[in-house]
């Protein structure tokens, strides 16, 4: 019986499957051979024929990020420069003393405001003196010249134009570094003057490495930094700040040396308050340097718009450094002009360079001639 029961039990359970099954929706045709399985398809190359197979996209190279390289300058011709700017010095001091001249005899008021205007426009006790003699031997011998040249020859004999201005640096080509240090207290623009003598030497086709001896202001060696790549020209700086700026000057005549260059120029510090200080700086600079390249130049900086400050100036650096020249920033129309009759008279050394704007080209080779031309107001 248990038997029979078991098999009662088992036919029961069979049928209600059974029933289940009947009950269930019929299940699609299995796929065609011929046609791609739906949970692999096939791939590409075996669908040929029936499907034109998409073109694979070409390999992409790998490269490094593009590095953009700043755009060299080429500076302005030299030659043209001075013309160009000679029309911002301001006029005002000849304009006045030819005013003076304008009214016949002189009597001694006359001298005395002649004097009071010389002396307004920063020409200096010295040189005042020396002009206002000038004049009054020329007047004698010539009573009835014309006053505008009789002052204007006067004007460029303190000028002196048969001094030479031109920079002791050799000619392109020759094969020699000759190097030159710029000093000049901060603030007068001794830095952008350095980018700036930079330009007038590519302008030439002259090759040139700038020396960073500035190292007590961070920012002046960034600033030659800017100067220098714009024209191509490198530049050697100090490691860390507050280096020594013998080492960082040594370092660059060596560099201009490998690289065979033809001007080394270094810009140095400026401080005036230990003069001591200031001659030993200098000192060691200029013999580091020499092992290499003896300085040809000894460039002094001054601020035209100082007056008589810049004259102190000139003094001090007189007595520390062999000065070979003199470089007059911002010689426009703010400046009066006078300094360049009294720095050069002061020193005994002839103004090379003129600084008469912002511009990157606003530097230019000194014309005696076309400066006294255009404090007359030609």
């Amino acid at each position: 019986m248990a038997i029979v029961a078991g098999l009662v039990v088992l036919g029961g359970v069979g049928a209600a499957v059974l029933g289940k099954a009947r009950q269930a929706p019929p299940r699609e045709a299995p796929p065609r051979r011929d046609d791609a399985p739906v949970a692999a398809p096939a791939p590409v190359e075996e669908a040929a024929g029936e499907v034109e197979a998409p073109e694979a996209p070409a390999p992409v190279e790998e490269t490094a990020p593009a590095i953009e390289t700043p755009s060299v300058e080429t500076p302005e011709a030299v030659d043209h420069r001075f013309g160009r700017l000679r029309r911002r010095v301001g006029a005002t001091f000849g304009q006045n003393l030819l005013a003076i001249f304008r009214r016949g005899s002189l009597t001694e008021d006359d001298w005395d405001e002649l004097e009071e205007t010389l002396l307004m426009a920063d020409v200096g006790a010295g040189a005042t003196d020396a002009l206002l003699e000038d004049l009054r031997t020329r007047l004698k011998a010539e009573p009835d010249g014309n006053p505008r040249e009789l002052l204007r020859a006067a004007l460029l004999d303190v000028v002196d134009p048969a001094l030479d201005r031109s920079l002791a640096l050799g000619a392109a080509g020759d094969g020699e570094l000759h190097s030159a240090i710029v000093v000049g207290v901060n603030g007068v623009g001794k830095t952008t003057t350095v980018g700036k003598l930079a330009r007038v030497l590519v302008a030439e086709d002259r090759t040139v490495v700038l020396g960073a001896a500035d190292t007590f202001r961070a920012a002046a060696a960034d600033q030659l930094e800017t100067w220098g790549s714009r024209v191509g020209v490198p530049v050697v700086r100090a490691h860390v700040d507050g280096a020594d700026p013998a080492s960082v000057a040594y370092e660059a005549a060596d560099r201009a040396r490998a690289d065979a260059a033809e001007v080394l120029l270094v810009d140095t510090a400026g401080r005036l308050q230990n003069k001591q200080g200031l001659m030993d700086e200098l000192g060691k600079i200029v013999r580091v340097v020499s092992k290499v390249s003896a300085p040809k130049e000894v460039l002094l900086v001054l601020d035209a718009t100082t007056g008589q400050n810049g004259l102190t100036q000139a003094r001090v650096f007189g007595q520390v450094a062999p000065l070979t020249g003199i470089v007059l920033t911002k010689l426009d129309g703010t400046a009066k002009g006078g300094i360049v009759l009294a720095v050069q008279r002061e020193l005994g050394v002839p103004v090379k360079f003129v600084g008469l704007g912002e511009g990157a080209d606003d530097l230019a080779p000194f014309d005696p001639e076309g400066f006294v031309d255009s404090l007359l107001g030609d």
